[in-house]
């Protein structure tokens, strides 16, 4: 459900940024900023690179891009 969400000028300018560089809608560029702080608040001990790599890889399994690991 969509909801609208007032949100500061400097915020939306940078999410204008970085959402073309990483090919994301405005709102999509927003939403991946407000994950990453969730995980960041959920794992403190985490970090970012780390959680991005988690995310990935959930993202990955929820479209059956899965690979048995073997330990080489």
């Amino acid at each position: 459900m969509a909801t609208a969400v007032r949100i500061s000028e400097n915020l939306l300018t940078d999410a204008r940024k970085y959402s073309k560089v990483d090919h994301r809608s405005i709102t999509g560029q927003i939403e991946h900023w407000a994950r990453i702080g969730k995980c960041v608040e959920e794992n403190p001990d985490l970090t970012y690179d780390l959680i991005k790599e988690i995310l990935i890889g959930i993202n990955e399994l929820d479209h059956g891009e899965k690979t048995e690991y073997t330990f080489g």
